[in-house]
Parts: structure tokens; C-alpha cells; sequence
């Protein structure tokens, strides 16, 4: 491996500690590197708080070594003033003479400007260090500056013979297809998203509570249908404990501090004006978890960057069959006595 790859590997190995915690900014990992040694290393562990490159400043015990320094940095150092400084005023302050950066911003704010206003200063910098695992990395983020839209990832569990749900039951809660150790990773994977959604039925049907109650983390805000305001009140979704945003045809119900209704027209395809909204709140990233006329609805609309399907060994016999996705270059993974697909949509 050379060795500008060596240290962007290890800033991208930081900056996932970040994968949940930093929206609306993206994950960064910094490295800073003395005559083959790393002598300072961070990454940006939450909005408001320091940026990558000022963490990895700071863990730096002789600053005099800065001077002779390289700092990587997966994304380019941001130049302008949000919550926090330029990181690029930091690196001119520190004379810190080398910069080598994983990828560009697609930030507006940034887009650029960082890398012409450290070349201004003298520093040398160079550029697209393993680009394309940095881009990877943030493609929430990229996703959001570049479409102008949350990265959609649909998710669903189908039984052995192709049924998500079975026509009848008898409470109000799910029938789990899958085992445990899946059950607990889609709660990890709530962690990580900013935002899920289901449908009105699911709602009613499910009662579903939406958090991460499995795994250590953040809440996603809920997404809600409700075109017609059919789910009651006293559903778990309404419990305005987590911030919830619902989708329906009439303003109703008065917004509170967690609960905001939004107004779309459901005469008209649904799925691109979900989007607008969810970018218009400055959300990067939602999971969608059902039921199947919600995940048909963005597949149809081919608005969906990501699948996730899993595979449990439940069978139905009869139910609401799951959606069909060409299952071509995806990636399988076993969960003990399930599995399940990873299916990227490259359009």
C-alpha cells in the first residue's frame, strides 16, 4: 500500500466512529503525520462539537512538530464559519506545510474554497487519495449537496415463500419473520440513519414504536403516512417522545414540540414530494420499512439508493406478497438461521 493510501485508510477508519452522530455534517477522520509516525489523529464526533482536523490539532503533544508536519484529511477542511472555525485557518496557524485530501466537498460552502485558500497560503496540497472509499463513506452526505435529497434505503423481511406479511392477525403489533440477531441490527442500522418512514397501514396495524430500543444510539425521526388521519392518536407514534414528521392530505391536527404535519397532495405521486420535504428539514438519510405499498411507491419512482432484504425461515403459505427487486450484484450476508441482501441501485 503507499503510503498517502495508508494514512487516508486509517482517517477513513476514524471518521466512521461518527456514522449516526454527526448529522447534518459529514463524517471526517484526520490523521497527522511526523517523519513516518502519527503524532496526531481525530474525527468529528457531533455537530457544534470540533471538527476532525481540530481534534487531531489538538492531540498533537509537541505542536513544534507541526511545522514539519502532513495532516490528512478524508474531506476537504471547510473555510467558512458555521457552528465551528475554518478548519483551514487552523492549518495556516499552525504552518502545518502538507495537507492530503481524501475528497472534495460537495458542500456549496466548501466546494473547493478550502483547498484555493490553503494553496493561497503556501501549503501543498494534494488531492483524491482514495477517493472513491472517501466518497463512499459520506455518500449521505453527497447525496443530500449533489440530488438535493435524503440517501433512501428500503428495507424489508420476506418469509421462504416471498410474503412480507400475512393477510390476517390477530393483535396489533408485528409477526416477525426474522430472528433476533437481525431484529437487533435493524435497530443498529436505525442508529445510523437519520430518519425512517412506513406507511399508514403499518401504523395502524404494527403500532410500531420506530426507535432504536436494541442498540445504543440516537432515535431516527419518524416518517409517517397519513393521508386521511387514520392512525389514532393514542398510537405509539404519536407519543411525542421522538420527533415525528407526518404526511398527510389536511392539516387536522395541530403541529407540537415533536409532532409536525406536513401537507402533500396525495393525488399526485407521493415519493418526490416526501423527498422535497424531507430535504427542505435537512434530513440526509431515510430508511423505509414498509408496508408494500410505501416501498413500492419509491421503487416505482426508482427514488431508492440502497435495499436491504432479508430472508427468514418463516413461512406464510398465503399474505401480501414483497416487493421485486433484480437481485444482480448484491451482496449476501448470513444472520445465523436468516440472511440477508444488500442490493445498490446504480441509476
Amino acid at each position: 500500500m503507499k503510503i498517502h493510501e495508508k494514512y487516508m485508510s486509517r482517517c477513513i477508519q476514524l471518521a466512521k466512529n461518527g456514522l449516526g452522530t454527526t448529522y447534518p455534517n459529514p463524517m471526517v477522520g484526520s490523521v497527522i503525520v511526523y517523519e513516518g509516525k502519527i503524532i496526531g489523529e481525530g474525527w468529528h464526533k457531533k455537530a457544534g462539537e470540533p471538527h476532525a482536523e481540530v481534534n487531531a490539532v489538538n492531540s498533537v503533544q509537541d505542536k513544534s512538530l507541526l511545522k514539519k508536519a502532513t495532516i490528512y484529511v478524508s474531506l476537504e477542511p471547510c473555510s467558512h464559519f458555521g457552528k465551528t472555525p475554518p478548519c483551514c485557518d487552523l492549518i495556516i496557524q499552525n504552518n502545518i506545510p502538507n495537507v492530503v485530501i481524501g475528497t472534495v466537498d460537495p458542500n456549496i460552502k466548501v466546494a473547493g474554497n478550502g483547498i484555493k485558500k490553503l494553496i493561497e497560503a503556501g501549503v501543498h496540497v494534494t488531492i483524491g487519495i482514495l477517493e472513491d472509499e472517501c466518497n463512499e463513506l459520506n455518500k449521505r452526505f453527497f447525496t443530500f449537496h449533489q440530488k438535493k435529497r435524503p440517501y433512501i434505503i428500503l428495507k424489508w423481511a420476506e418469509s421462504q415463500d416471498g410474503f412480507i406479511a400475512p393477510l390476517e392477525k390477530a393483535e396489533k403489533k408485528p409477526v416477525w419473520i426474522t430472528n433476533e440477531f437481525s431484529r437487533q441490527l435493524v435497530h443498529k442500522w436505525r442508529t445510523e440513519e437519520q430518519a425512517i418512514l412506513v406507511g399508514t397501514q403499518t401504523a395502524i396495524d404494527d403500532n410500531p414504536k420506530l426507535n432504536a430500543r436494541d442498540w445504543f444510539g440516537s432515535n431516527p425521526i419518524r416518517l409517517v403516512l397519513d393521508q386521511n388521519n387514520r392512525i389514532p392518536v393514542e398510537n405509539a407514534v404519536f407519543d411525542n417522545q421522538i420527533k415525528t414528521i407526518v404526511f398527510t392530505k389536511t392539516k387536522n391536527r395541530i403541529n407540537k414540540e415533536n409532532t409536525i404535519f406536513e401537507v402533500i397532495d396525495f393525488k399526485q405521486n407521493i415519493a418526490p414530494q416526501i423527498i422535497a420535504v424531507l430535504f427542505q428539514h435537512q434530513i440526509q438519510s431515510v430508511i423505509i420499512e414498509g408496508g408494500l405499498q410505501t416501498l413500492q411507491t419509491f421503487i416505482d419512482a426508482n427514488l431508492w439508493d440502497e435495499a436491504r432484504i432479508f430472508y427468514g425461515n418463516t413461512t406464510f403459505e398465503k399474505g401480501i406478497r414483497a416487493p421485486f427487486l433484480s437481485k444482480t450484484n448484491s451482496e449476501k450476508h448470513p444472520m445465523d438461521t436468516d440472511e440477508f441482501l444488500i442490493i445498490r441501485n446504480h441509476d
